[in-house]
């Protein structure tokens, strides 16, 4: 039905779906189990919901209610609602679930509402009304956060909002009331029509449009704004070349750019032909900077929240469902700028440990010392003792050669400040 019906090609055309061909793999029958075999277009990374920026999960949201809207009217439904059927490529959301659609029958309600609402509407709604951060919580409940905690979670002002009041606050009640009982012919007889759903699709939609969250505020959103850090346009430059440098050296077709903040250094890599993931732990600097890279349309450049101290793990069914930051490296390069202090002296890493954490996640490694006398170390130590006597440029050296080879570094410019190339041994 998705082939005859005209959807699959109007939805590939119009890239919503990530196109697939039939495939005989080997060793396979007529007898095996299944009706076809198809191969998806292969994607240069998978992400996760709970990696996401607010804007990319917005976006994933507005795309699965315009698929559903485009899949009525070719006579087809989504059957799964899910956030992990959506993925980022080319920098825009993409469907990749082709299997999530069946026919569309008239009087049926939407079968995946409850799954959009908990997977969708509620984690976007503790954004923006409550935390940033609760998007976390999507790494706990694979399946969507439950109706009923998120509308205990949101605050009371919540329920002004008559989307948010039908579609959590009201949705919880019903869950909670009818959660033991059998429902009886009257309820699960009622029609639910075309113009119903439609109606129910437009009012998602409209709520999901309508939410909104600034990015102000965070610690590091604005670090590259003209006087907030210690670089001078001299020594800004001169990073940024060497890091060109040292990219042009290397080749690198994946770029892992761990504390990417806005993408300043990320967009080397893009200019240089390589697919760059920008990783920071700062929502506000993830924001920013999808939409730059939505208003600049750049199309080998993707943001996620990691936080290289405590990396996404692998979670779900035997906890291979989904996978680990590291299972989804190595990079070719990693990028690690004005990271390793804060490794050292506000996570207390010592210099061997980071050095074996990068050696895991790529074969080659951009890293910056900064010496204890830069006023960005001298921030990080203004509160607490300075206990990091093995803090210097000789132990982070001796440290870094048990994994890798030390092949070029330079000073940056007026500044306390060195910058290497390494290659994994």
């Amino acid at each position: 039905m998705l082939f005859s019906s005209g959807l699959y090609k109007e939805l590939v055309a119009e890239r919503l779906l990530i196109p697939h061909k039939e495939a005989a793999p080997a060793g396979y029958t007529m007898t095996s189990p299944g009706w076809r075999v198809i191969q998806p277009e292969q994607i240069p990374f998978i992400s996760y919901p709970y990696e996401w920026t607010f804007g990319m999960l917005k976006d994933a949201a507005l795309l699965t209610l315009r698929i559903q809207k485009m899949a009525i009217e070719f006579g087809m439904s989504l059957k799964d609602a899910s956030a992990f059927n959506i993925q980022f490529i080319n920098g825009k959301p993409v469907l990749i679930d082709t299997l999530s659609f069946e026919k569309y029958s008239e009087g049926k309600p939407w079968v995946a509402y409850k799954q959009f609402v908990e997977h969708f509407l509620s984690p976007l709604a503790l954004i923006t009304m409550v935390d940033i951060r609760l998007n976390r919580m999507t790494a706990t409940y694979l399946d969507g956060i439950p109706v009923e905690i998120a509308s205990k979670l949101l605050p009371f002002r919540s329920r002004l909002n008559m989307s948010l009041l039908i579609h959590i606050v009201a949705h919880a009640s019903t869950q909670r009331r009818y959660a033991d009982k059998k429902l009886d012919a009257s309820v699960t007889s009622r029609r639910f029509t075309k113009t119903s759903l439609l109606g129910l699709l437009e009012s998602l939609e409209g709520v999901i449009r309508g939410m909104q969250w600034s990015p102000k505020g965070t610690q590091w959103e604005d670090y590259y704004d003209e006087d907030k850090n210690n670089y001078n346009d001299v020594s800004l430059q001169h990073k940024a070349a060497l890091v060109k440098e040292y990219l042009m050296k290397v080749k690198p077709k994946t770029v892992w750019d761990m504390g990417a903040n806005t993408g300043f250094f990320s967009r080397i890599g893009v200019e240089l032909g390589a697919n760059v993931l920008s990783f920071d732990v700062d929502y506000g600097a993830l924001e920013k900077h999808y939409q730059k890279i939505k208003a600049q349309n750049d199309q080998r450049i993707l943001p996620l929240f990691s936080d290289f101290t405590n990396p996404t793990p692998a979670v779900g069914w035997e906890n291979d469902e989904r996978m680990s930051l590291l299972q989804r490296g190595p990079a070719d390069a990693v990028l690690a700028l004005a990271l390793t202090h804060h490794l050292a002296i506000s996570n207390n890493l010592p210099f061997l440990h980071i050095a074996s954490g990068f050696a895991k996640i790529g074969k080659h490694l951009i890293v910056e010392f900064i010496e204890k006398e830069d006023s960005q170390v001298q921030l990080l130590l203004a509160n607490r003792e300075d206990i990091f006597d093995e803090y210097t440029k000789e132990h982070f050296e001796k440290a870094f050669l048990e994994h890798f080879t030390i092949n070029r570094s330079v000073s940056i410019k007026g500044s306390k400040r060195t910058l290497y190339l390494m290659e994994r041994r």
